[in-house]
C-alpha cells in the first residue's frame, strides 16, 4: 500500500510539475477544458480565438495531457493516509502501558526496623545490644532479611514473612481472593497487597524482580511480545493489487508507445492507472470503522484498543470469566442471618452489626453495613476489644457480646451447626454470634454476584460462545457462583495463581480454541495479554485494564457480550469498505488504461469513493445495546434491597 500511495502521489506531482513548467498548464489565461476521457479539447489562451479566453486554438492535440495538473490529487492522498496511521501509531503506543501500570502497584517507600548505633561499642567491655528504630527509605534500598513494618492501610512493600503481629491481608487484586486472609506470625505475605487490620513486622524474603508482582509483570511481558501482531486487511488486499497496478501501469505505457501513440497520450493514461487506483478508500476503510465503532462504544461503556483487536473477536469460540470483581462484586456483603431457637433474626444482625461497628475488619464492616441496610439502628458500644484472627467483644446495651468464629465458643445449638456447615457449603464466610453467654445466631457473608452476571452469561451463549470460571478462589466458592450465574460444575476452574491462569489460557489455545479472558485484577493481567481477545472490567486495576484488549468501562459483565458484538460489527463494516473499494479500482483501472478516463475523473472518483466509505462507516452510530440502560453502578454496588440478602435462619 505505501508503494502505490508513493507511486501515485509521485507520479500525480512530477507530472504536474512537467505540465506546470514544460507544458502548457502553466501559459496565462489557460483553462482545464473537462472530458469524460483523456483527451482535451480547446486548450489555449484567449488570444488564440480572437481574444475569447478558453475556446478553442489548439494549443495542445487532443489528449496530450500536458496542460493537466494533480497537485490536489497528490496532497489529499497524503493527508488521508497520515491521518489513519496517525490513529494506529497512538493505539500502539500504549502497549508497554500494562508493565508501566504493575510496576506503579507496588509501594514506593518502606519502614524498616535498624539498629541504633549510639553508644555502641563492639567487642568492648559492656557492649550493650542497641535499641531498634524504624526508619523510612526507598523501595530500591530493601534487601532480603530487612524487617519493615506495615501499618493499617498500607500496602505491603514486598514479598516477606509475618514475624509479629496479626491482621488481615486483603490480596484480591493480586491473587483473586475475594475475603481477606487472616496473617500471623509465620505466615507468608505477597507484596502489593494491602493490609487491612493491624501493624504487622515482616521479614523480606523477595526483592525485587524476583517478587510474586515482578513475575505477574513478566509474564504480561512474554504474553504480549508472544501474541502475533494482527496484519491488517488493507495490507492483506495492497500485498497482490499493489504489484498488479505497478504491472498495468508499465504496460499501459507500453501499450500506447508501441501502438505509435503520442508519449504525452501514453504517460497521461499510465498516470491515470496510478491515480485512480491511489487507495484512499482502502487507506480511510479501517480508520474511519474504528472512530465510528469506538466512539459508539464509548457512548455504551465499551472501549476499544485498536483495528487488530476485531479480528480476534471474530474467531473467540471460548470465553473465560474471572470471578471476583467480574461475576461478583469484589466486595464482602452480608449474605445470610440465622438465629438460633427464640431468638429474633432482627436482634442478631442489630447486635452483631453494633459490636462490629468499632472494627477496622472488612468482614466487620460488612456486617456493620448490612445491619443499617436493613433499616436498624445500631446501639454504641464499650469496652471494645478484638481478638487477633479471632473476632470482637465488647458491650452492647448492657449486654457481653462475642461475634467471632467458631473457636470462641464452647459449643452450638444443633440448628445452628447445620446452618453453620450449609453456609460453609455455600463458600460464605459465617461468624458466630452470642452475648451472656449463650450463642444467638450466626452471620454469613460473601462476595456478591453481580445481578446482571447471570444474564452476561446466557448473552455469551446466545453469541455461540463457551463461557468458563477462572479464579483463584477455592473450589466451593467458584461452584456456587457458578450454579448461580448458570455455569456447568465441569467449566469452573478454580485455586490457581497468576501463573496458573495464564497456563490454562495455552493449554487451552493448544487445544485450537480461540480464547478470551474477562478479569480485573492484577493477577487477570497476564491472561488477559495470553488471551487471544482480553477483556477488562472499568472498575478494575489499572494494569488489567492496560493488558486488555477491550474495556468495559461501567463494569456490568453483559456489556462482554456487546463488546464483542460492536467489535464484530465494525469488522464487518471494515471488510465491505474494503470491499467497495477495491471494487471501484477494478472497475475503473481497465477505463483508465484504454485512455477512456480523464485523470481529473480520477479525483473526483477517489472523493467519491471516500464518501462511500465515511457513510458506510456511519452506520456503526446505530448499533444498540442489548443491556437496558440506567445508570452507571460502582464497582460493588447492587441494584435491589440490600436487606432482600437475608434469609431467615431456622
Amino acid at each position: 500500500m505505501d508503494t502505490l500511495v508513493s507511486l501515485g502521489t509521485l507520479a500525480a506531482f512530477g507530472w504536474s510539475l512537467y505540465a506546470l513548467f514544460l507544458g502548457g498548464a502553466g501559459d496565462p489565461g489557460l483553462r482545464h477544458p473537462f472530458s469524460l476521457t483523456g483527451g482535451l479539447t480547446g486548450v489555449g489562451t484567449g488570444d488564440d480565438m480572437g481574444g475569447m479566453p478558453g475556446m478553442g486554438g489548439g494549443a495542445m492535440s487532443g489528449g496530450s495531457g500536458a496542460t493537466e495538473i494533480y497537485l490536489e490529487v497528490a496532497a489529499g492522498v497524503t493527508v488521508f493516509l497520515l491521518a489513519g496511521r496517525f490513529l494506529e501509531l497512538r493505539a500502539r503506543r500504549r502497549s508497554g502501558a500494562a508493565l508501566r501500570a504493575l510496576l506503579q502497584l507496588g509501594a514506593s517507600e518502606v519502614t524498616v526496623r535498624r539498629r541504633a548505633t549510639t553508644g555502641y561499642a563492639p567487642g568492648g567491655p559492656g557492649a550493650w545490644t542497641a535499641p531498634t528504630v524504624e526508619v523510612r527509605i526507598p523501595i530500591d534500598e530493601l534487601r532480603i532479611d530487612d524487617e519493615f513494618v506495615v501499618r493499617p492501610g498500607e500496602k505491603i512493600a514486598t514479598d516477606g514473612i509475618v514475624l509479629d503481629g496479626a491482621s488481615a491481608v486483603d490480596a484480591s487484586m493480586v491473587t483473586g481472593e475475594s475475603v481477606p486472609v487472616e496473617v500471623g506470625p509465620g505466615d507468608a505475605v505477597v507484596g502489593a497487597t494491602v493490609n487491612a487490620g493491624g501493624r504487622l513486622v515482616v521479614r523480606a524474603t523477595r526483592v525485587g524482580a524476583d517478587t510474586q508482582l515482578a513475575r505477574i509483570a513478566r509474564l504480561v511481558e512474554q504474553a504480549q511480545s508472544g501474541k502475533a501482531r494482527v496484519q491488517r486487511l488493507a495490507d492483506r488486499i495492497s500485498a497482490v493489487f499493489v504489484p498488479v497496478v505497478m504491472v498495468a501501469a508499465l504496460l499501459t505505457l507500453g501499450g500506447w508507445l508501441l501502438s505509435r501513440q503520442a508519449a504525452t497520450d501514453a504517460f497521461t493514461a499510465a498516470v491515470a492507472v496510478l491515480i485512480i487506483a491511489c487507495p484512499c478508500a482502502l487507506g480511510l476503510a479501517t480508520p474511519t470503522a474504528l472512530l465510528v465503532g469506538t466512539g459508539r462504544g464509548a457512548q455504551l461503556g465499551i472501549l476499544i484498543r485498536g483495528p487488530e483487536v476485531l479480528e480476534s473477536t471474530r474467531r473467540v469460540q471460548t470465553v473465560l470469566l474471572d470471578k471476583t470483581g467480574t461475576v461478583t462484586t469484589g466486595r464482602m456483603r452480608v449474605a445470610a442471618v440465622r438465629a438460633a431457637p427464640g431468638e429474633s433474626i432482627d436482634e442478631v444482625l442489630r447486635v452483631a452489626g453494633a459490636a462490629e461497628d468499632a472494627s477496622e475488619h472488612p468482614i466487620g464492616r460488612a456486617i456493620a453495613q448490612g445491619a443499617r441496610a436493613a433499616g436498624t439502628s445500631l446501639p454504641a458500644v464499650a469496652d471494645f476489644a478484638g481478638d487477633a484472627g479471632l473476632g470482637v467483644r465488647g458491650t452492647v446495651e448492657g449486654r457481653a457480646v462475642v461475634v467471632g468464629r467458631e473457636r470462641l465458643f464452647s459449643d452450638l445449638p444443633g440448628p445452628l451447626a447445620e446452618a453453620l456447615a450449609q453456609e460453609r457449603a455455600l463458600g460464605r464466610t459465617a461468624v458466630i454470634v452470642g452475648w451472656d453467654g449463650a450463642v444467638r445466631g450466626l452471620v454469613s457473608v460473601a462476595d456478591t454476584v453481580r445481578p446482571t452476571a447471570a444474564e452476561a452469561v446466557a448473552d455469551l451463549r446466545r453469541l455461540g460462545l463457551h463461557p468458563m470460571l477462572l479464579t483463584g478462589d477455592s473450589l466451593a466458592v467458584a461452584r456456587a457462583v457458578a450454579a448461580e450465574v448458570g455455569i456447568a460444575p465441569d467449566d469452573v476452574i478454580a485455586e490457581v495463581l497468576p501463573e496458573d491462569k495464564v497456563a490454562t489460557v495455552r493449554r487451552l489455545q493448544d487445544e485450537g480454541q480461540t480464547v478470551a479472558m474477562v478479569g480485573d485484577g492484577v493477577n487477570d493481567a497476564a491472561a488477559l495479554a495470553q488471551a487471544d481477545l482480553g477483556l477488562a472490567m472499568g472498575g478494575g486495576t489499572d494494569a488489567a485494564i492496560e493488558a486488555s484488549d477491550l474495556t468495559l468501562v461501567n463494569a456490568d459483565p453483559r456489556l462482554a457480550a456487546d463488546a464483542i458484538r460492536l467489535s464484530r460489527a465494525t469488522l464487518r463494516t471494515i471488510r465491505g469498505n474494503l470491499f467497495w473499494a477495491f471494487a471501484y479500482n477494478v472497475a475503473a483501472l481497465p477505463l483508465a488504461a484504454a485512455g477512456l478516463l480523464n485523470p481529473m475523473i480520477a479525483g473526483a472518483a477517489m472523493a467519491c469513493s471516500s464518501v462511500f466509505v465515511v457513510t458506510n462507516s456511519l452506520r456503526l452510530r446505530r448499533f444498540a445495546s442489548r443491556t437496558p440502560a440506567g445508570p452507571v453502578l460502582p464497582t460493588g454496588t447492587t441494584a435491589g434491597d440490600p436487606a432482600a440478602a437475608l434469609t431467615p435462619g431456622p
